[in-house]
């Protein structure tokens, strides 16, 4: 398996990919290849990899920066994370949400956040904390790893991309 930054030439694989790898999932709505194509559109993936067999593109993570109530910055959001419904399970996720946080650590980033399973996330360090909120989901789900200095504390907002604006 190779985790590399995405290509033009990936767009409509991972376009696939996310719709069939979100469909009949009871939490989505169905809308995370829309989210991805306007992330991208707006410039605004900040980490965008896939993961390849056999030349294949099998798996999908992005990150993208959120705005927190209390002034934080150079703090992202995790997700969509896309694999083949018939490769799940077998790490192509985990290798992919690794690679993309060492990608931030890298690059100085101070926090992640998420919404997502705490028992899946928890192996890469993401807890709930009720300083850091998301409003509507229940708040449990919201989880955040401070990758630099302290954690941050407010509401998140995401990319206007996760509501269905773009530039």
């Amino acid at each position: 398996m190779i985790i590399r930054p995405e290509t033009a030439d990936d767009i409509t694989a991972i376009r696939v990919l996310t719709n069939a790898a979100f469909a009949g999932v009871p939490y989505s709505d169905g809308t995370e290849a829309e989210i991805v194509d306007r992330l991208r559109s707006d410039g605004a993936l900040t980490v965008s990899l896939v993961a390849e067999i056999d030349g294949v593109v099998v798996g999908h993570v992005t990150f993208s920066p959120v705005e927190i109530a209390d002034g934080a910055q150079n703090w992202f959001g995790l997700g969509p994370v896309s694999v083949d419904p018939g490769r799940q399970k077998g790490g192509i996720g985990t290798t992919l949400v690794k690679a993309g946080l060492d990608q931030l650590r890298k690059a100085g980033a101070n926090g992640c956040v998420l919404l997502g399973d705490p028992g899946y996330y928890g192996r890469f360090g993401f807890r709930h904390h009720d300083a850091l909120t998301f409003p509507g989901p229940p708040p449990e789900y919201f989880l955040a790893l401070a990758l630099r200095g302290s954690l941050a504390s407010g509401i998140v907002q995401y990319h206007k991309a996760f509501y269905g604006a773009a530039a």
